[in-house]
Order: structure tokens, then sequence, then C-alpha cells
């Protein structure tokens, strides 16, 4: 995937959508097929099509008439944090969707020298960074995220429950794994770790991390 394709987090689309329109179900970056064998069609179909486009539906339904009905989608996410429970859970978890496929690509992307120096920096190697990334998203317990953020001007990897997103914290993420069960049990059953695996050596799309990293 060419790095003009990717989506950056701070671009209008998918995150803010023009005054007094819904918000859409972002479109794919790539065919419903296209992550196979890693992840399954039938993964991607019930993952995007049914579990993203039900909070899609729902935050639309909760934020009409109200504050958060101009604002863009991380402002939404911001705003509502501890606040509003049924507007922050599905807000959040449509931005944190909308990376989520960003952060993937159908081709196995190389690392780029800026990515893994900085990973280098913030962990001692690459290998360290990975195996945190995975130990974090194992000891989430019961539906969450792993992500690589951006914090205090270095790099960290930190899980959070549920569908809470890291800017809620002050920290940009760069790239997110989606640990509950939808996302991997069809592929994987219960192998979390096999799927965060997975994830980090075939799936992650390291030319959005580095789109991300520079912009944030």
């Amino acid at each position: 995937m060419k790095i003009d394709n990717i989506t950056n987090m701070h671009e209008s689309h998918p995150f803010v959508r023009k005054q007094n329109q819904e918000f859409e179900l972002m479109e794919l970056p790539y065919s419903t097929q296209a992550l196979e064998p890693q992840m399954s069609r039938e993964t991607v179909e019930l993952h995007h099509g049914k579990h993203q486009q039900t909070y899609v539906t729902n935050m639309n339904k909760f934020i009409a008439g109200s504050d958060y009905e101009n604002m863009n989608l991380r402002d939404i996410v911001k705003n509502s944090y501890e606040k509003d429970r049924g507007v922050f859970n599905n807000a959040a978890q449509n931005l944190n969707h909308i990376i989520f496929w960003n952060g993937m690509s159908p081709d196995k992307v190389d690392m780029p020298p800026a990515v893994s120096e900085a990973l280098e920096s913030a962990f001692g190697s690459v290998d360290s960074a990975k195996e945190k990334f995975i130990d974090l998203g194992l000891k989430q317990f019961g539906s969450g995220w792993v992500w690589l953020v951006k914090k205090d001007g270095g790099l960290d990897i930190v899980n959070t429950p549920n569908g809470v997103n890291p800017i809620v914290w002050g920290q940009e993420p760069l790239l997110g794994a989606d640990v509950w069960e939808h996302a991997y049990y069809v592929d994987f059953r219960n192998d979390r770790k096999t799927y965060l695996e997975t994830f980090w050596d075939e799936l992650a799309n390291w030319d959005y991390v580095k789109l991300q990293l520079v912009q944030a």
C-alpha cells in the first residue's frame, strides 16, 4: 500500500464530517478478503459491516440534537469521556476501528527506519517493543485494545479496557490491535497470542505508523 493512499488521522475524512451531516461507516482501504489468510473475509465482514456499523449507527442516534452534533469524531471522544457513556462507547469504538483498519495492510509492509529507530529508542529494540505489545495485549482482561502510542515526545505501548482510546489521556495512537473476541475468534479461536503475533508480523501497516508518527 502506497503511503499517499493511507488515511492521516488529522485529515478531515473520515474523522470529520460536514456540519449537520451524520457520520458514515468508513470505507475499508482494501477489499474484505484482502487480509486473507491472516484475517478471513468472514471476520472482516462481521467486524466491519456488523460491529463497527452498529457503533456508527448508535453514535449518530446518541449525538443527535446534542452539543456533540457538530464536533469531529476525535473531539466527541475526548469530550464525552467519563461524561456520556453511550456517546463515548460508540464514538470511541468507531475511532478505534478507523485506526485498526488503516493500521493493517494486505501486503506485508517492511518497517521504515524512522519507525524502527523510534522503537529502538523507546524500548531498546524492535523485538522488545513487539514483546511488550503482545504481553499487554494478553494481559488485557476481557475486551479492550493494545496500542502503540506517542507519549511525551516518545513512544509507549499501553492497553485500554473496552472502547477507551488513548487520546483521552493525551496520548496519540499510532497503531492499535483490537482484542475483543470478535476480532480474532473466527480465525484463531481463543489463541489471542497467535493473533497478536500475526497482527504485528504480517498485518501491521508500518507506513501508516510512520505517517502518524510524523503528524502526531
